[in-house]
């Protein structure tokens, strides 16, 4: 355990279960607890913080994966095909992260997010039709492979090599591939991101920079933070995940533009 004040240790615990209702409910919760963990622990290295980052997460987000479970209507074979191209695709980017300046990524991912944001807005019923209430399309054989293969490989290489935003980008492919409704969608994301988050996090214990002592005690409460935001998910429906998803995708783009102000 890092030598914080007990008044540090309180904020970063609130951070992580606030962090672990976003990442249920849309993900996105990095946003909160990586920035919360560099600002809490302003003399650790930065290799700890992400190790101990990633510790956390995925305790929240298994709570959440199981919570959805037993709720939602996932397809969980789908789901492990899609996690497990999307820990190569993790490995992969991670491989290839030294060499790619976060300075070329960050203008790209913001225009990105912002289309993603004016589709949305634009399509008021994008993701609110229930899978299997007969008003999606069927999903093909095609699709099941497009979603393993580039919502797998290639949000899992953009988690390795830069990682912002990587639930919500899960969240928004997985409906706009499969058709599902974003209650689905954000249940079978949690998944996914348990494959990610576990490969992340075994790199980082293997390089022995994790804080296990601190992640333990933030753990606790981001996996209380997310079980509340997937039962608040599935129970407030698609328009609910709708409003917070564009809220997460406008902070990750202030974000992003305040990096590139200050890099």
């Amino acid at each position: 355990m890092p030598d914080i004040s007990l008044t540090t240790l309180i904020l970063l615990c609130l951070a992580a279960a606030a962090a672990g209702w976003i990442d249920a409910v849309v993900g996105g919760g990095g946003l909160l607890l990586l920035p919360a963990l560099l600002l809490g622990l302003p003399h650790v290295p930065a290799a700890h913080v992400l190790g101990t980052n990633k510790a956390v997460a995925i305790v929240g987000t298994s709570g959440a994966a199981v919570t959805y479970l037993r709720k939602a209507p996932v397809r969980v074979g789908l789901a492990v095909r899609v996690g497990l191209m999307a820990l190569a695709g993790s490995m992969t980017g991670a491989f290839f992260a030294a060499g790619i300046s976060s300075d070329v990524l960050r203008p790209v991912i913001m225009v990105v997010l912002l289309g993603v944001a004016a589709f949305v807005m634009l399509r008021p019923s994008f993701g609110t039709a229930a899978a299997g209430d007969g008003t999606d399309r069927p999903v093909t054989r095609a699709r099941i492979v497009t979603a393993v293969v580039l919502v797998g490989g290639g949000i899992g290489f953009y988690d390795g090599l830069f990682g912002p935003g990587t639930g919500t980008f899960l969240v928004l492919a997985l409906t706009a591939v499969l058709h599902l409704d974003l209650v689905t969608a954000s249940a079978t994301a949690k998944i996914v991101n348990v494959c990610t988050n576990a490969g992340a996090l075994a790199m980082f214990a293997y390089q022995g920079t994790v804080l296990w002592q601190l992640a333990a005690v933030m753990a606790v409460f981001n996996l209380a933070g997310g079980m509340v935001g997937a039962r608040m998910a599935l129970s407030r429906g698609s328009g609910f995940v709708r409003a917070v998803l564009l809220t997460v995708v406008f902070s990750l783009v202030a974000k992003l533009g305040f990096d590139q102000w200050n890099a």
